[in-house]
């Protein structure tokens, strides 16, 4: 039931297919209860199934529901929604050529006019949301892009966001980039190919954090030790904040860079 879940499957429809499973072909009387789910939702959901290519519908008086092999149910489930997403991307795609872009645009645009930078603060949560928001802020520099991040931090760059600190660089932004690079040499010369990378020592600076600040306005930190929590536990503070990242954390940057080495 647990693996089930993780597929994307509600109680319901894992119920409702184990108990399919079992017995080859049913009504949706006999399922519901043998599954412990109300019989007026029974039917939904099995057409749910059946859509979702985990159940075959017989036509009949009463209407009986043939299950799937698991491994075709599987295969049939993973071919719908790869439809499903590429359907998706070409709504975005259109939309994003459409006149309501445009009006989407002169909205955020208007609102943007009555809030102030401080109030664009927020908390990431998750892992994936923490690395899209950094994505976002890499792509959008215009001038300068310093980076405090340690081991596996310049791992996570170099498989993340590779691609836009290149376009960065092309477009002209200065990239910095002190890490504590003992352990991992190889992605820190890679990453030198886009910015420069000083190396900071863990015995001369006691530091194992990491942080970003974009065009001295704009900066995200997080808040939890990947080590310790789960991806999806992640936390990490954004603002666009001009004070916080060009008082706070811009000298702190300052003082790491000086003090870093530069990659022989």
């Amino acid at each position: 039931m647990d693996a089930l879940k993780g597929i994307g499957l509600n109680l319901y429809e894992r119920r409702l297919w184990v108990a399919l499973l079992a017995r080859g072909t049913s009504t949706a009387g006999e399922l519901s209860e043998i599954a412990n789910v109300p019989r007026s939702r029974s039917y939904d959901i099995l057409q749910s199934l059946s859509e979702k290519g985990f159940v075959i519908v017989q036509t009949g008086k009463p209407i009986r529901y043939v299950t799937v092999r698991p491994a075709e149910a599987l295969d049939r489930a993973k071919t719908k929604l790869e439809e499903e997403v590429h359907s998706i991307e070409d709504r975005i795609e259109d939309l994003k050529g459409s006149p309501t872009m445009k009006e989407m645009d002169e909205l955020f645009s208007k609102g943007m006019k009555i809030t102030t930078p401080e109030e664009m603060t927020g908390a990431l949560k998750g892992r994936y949301s923490v690395s899209q928001q950094i994505g976002s802020m890499l792509k959008d520099a215009s001038k300068s892009i310093n980076i405090v991040t340690n081991e596996a931090g310049l791992d996570e760059l170099l498989s993340n966001h590779f691609d836009v600190l290149r376009d960065a660089k092309e477009r002209g932004v200065n990239i910095k980039i002190a890490a504590n690079a003992a352990k991992t040499p190889d992605s820190a010369k890679s990453l030198n190919s886009v910015g420069e990378v000083r190396t900071i020592s863990k015995k001369d600076l006691a530091i194992d954090g990491k942080f970003f600040i974009v065009d001295g306005k704009e900066m995200l930190m997080p808040l939890t030790d990947p080590k310790v929590v789960h991806d999806t536990q992640d936390i990490a503070i954004w603002s666009k904040s001009n004070y916080a990242a060009s008082n706070l954390l811009n000298p702190i940057f300052d003082h790491l860079w000086t003090h870093g080495k530069s990659l022989k």
